[in-house]
C-alpha cells in the first residue's frame, strides 16, 4: 500500500453529515460538517456527500470511503436497510451509488459500530481487547469489540444494546420492546421524565441542585442495571459510556459502578473498568474511516 494513502470517514447523522479525511496513523488532514438536506431522502443525502467529498478530497488523492449511518447496514457492507430519523430510507444501496459517482471502494456500517471501531482504533477502548461501547444520546446505541474485532453478529444486527429489555411494563420502544433500556437511559427519555435536558441537568448538579444530583443517582442505578446483564453475556474488560448524556459521567457513574458491583459476580467482573469515551463528535468519523483501511486492506 502507498505509505501516504489516504481515505474518507463520513457520519451521517439527522441533522448533519460530517465528514473527515485521514491517514493510516489516524491523523484527520481535513474535516467538514454540513447539514443534511431536508427531506432527507436517500437521494438527496448522496448529493450533498459527493459535494462535500470533492471539498475535503480537492486532489482526488483517498482510496477508499468508510461510512456511518443511523440504522443497521446488511452483512456485506453494501445496504443501509434502514435509517432511524432519515425519511424513506429502507434498502439503500448506499456504497454501490458512491462507487458510482466516486470510483472508490465504499463500505458502510451501523454509526454506534463506527463509534465503537473509533473508540478501539483512537480513543478510550486502545488498551482493551474486549470492550462495550454505549452510546447515550437521542437513543442508545452500542458496539461490542470481541477479541479487538467488531461483533457484529448473524446478518452484521448485534450490538442493539439499547434496545435490550429492562422493564416489561415500561414505555413503548419504537423497536417494538416495551420498557427497553433505551426509553430509560436515552436522552429522550430523560426530557420526558424530568422536563429537563441532559445538559440541563447536568449543569444543575454541577451546581450541588439537590434533585439533580439525586435525578442522576438514580439514573446510574438504572443504567447499572440494564448493563448488568451485558456483562454476565459478555464479561468485557471495560465498557465505554458516550454519546451526549456522557457529559455527565461523573454524576452518575459512582451509582453505576456500585449497582454493577451489588448485582455481578466478581468472577464476571473482575477488572472491569468504567470509562468516559474520549472521542466525543469526531468518533464516527474516526470508526467510518477505520472502517474504510479494513476494508480496503481486506478487499
Amino acid at each position: 500500500m502507498v505509505q501516504k494513502a489516504e481515505v474518507i470517514g463520513i457520519d451521517v447523522g439527522g441533522t448533519a453529515i460530517k465528514l473527515g479525511r485521514f491517514n493510516q496513523d489516524g491523523i484527520c488532514l481535513q474535516s467538514l460538517m454540513v447539514a443534511t438536506p431536508q427531506p432527507s431522502t436517500p437521494e438527496a443525502v448522496l448529493a450533498v456527500m459527493v459535494d462535500a467529498i470533492a471539498v475535503v478530497d480537492p486532489d482526488n488523492q483517498t482510496i477508499a470511503i468508510g461510512v456511518g449511518t443511523p440504522g443497521p447496514a446488511d452483512a456485506t457492507g453494501r445496504i443501509a436497510k434502514i435509517a432511524i430519523n432519515l425519511p424513506k430510507w429502507h434498502d439503500v444501496p448506499l456504497a454501490d451509488w458512491l462507487e458510482a459517482k466516486i470510483g472508490k471502494p465504499t463500505v458502510i456500517a451501523n454509526d454506534a459500530n463506527c463509534a465503537g471501531l473509533g473508540e478501539a482504533w483512537l480513543g478510550a477502548g486502545r488498551g482493551w481487547q474486549n470492550f462495550i461501547l454505549l452510546t447515550l444520546g437521542t437513543g442508545v446505541g452500542g458496539a461490542i469489540i470481541m477479541n479487538g474485532q467488531l461483533f457484529t453478529g448473524h446478518q452484521a444486527a448485534a450490538g442493539e444494546l439499547g434496545l435490550i429489555s429492562f422493564n416489561p411494563n415500561g414505555p413503548m420502544c419504537k423497536s417494538g420492546n416495551q420498557g427497553s433500556l433505551e426509553q430509560y437511559a436515552s436522552a429522550t427519555a430523560i426530557y420526558r421524565r424530568t422536563g429537563k435536558e441532559p445538559a440541563e441537568l447536568g449543569a444543575l448538579a454541577q451546581a450541588g441542585d439537590a434533585d439533580s444530583l439525586k435525578f442522576w443517582q438514580e439514573y446510574g442505578r438504572e443504567l447499572g442495571i440494564g448493563l448488568t446483564s451485558l456483562i454476565y453475556i459478555l464479561t468485557p474488560q471495560a465498557i465505554i459510556i458516550g454519546g451526549g448524556v456522557s457529559a455527565s459521567f461523573q454524576f452518575f457513574s459512582p451509582d453505576l459502578k456500585a449497582e454493577i458491583d451489588k448485582r455481578v459476580m466478581p468472577t464476571s467482573r473482575m477488572g472491569l473498568q468504567i470509562l468516559p469515551a474520549e472521542l466525543g463528535n469526531s468518533a464516527g468519523i474516526v470508526g467510518a474511516a477505520k472502517l474504510a483501511w479494513q476494508h480496503y486492506d481486506n478487499s
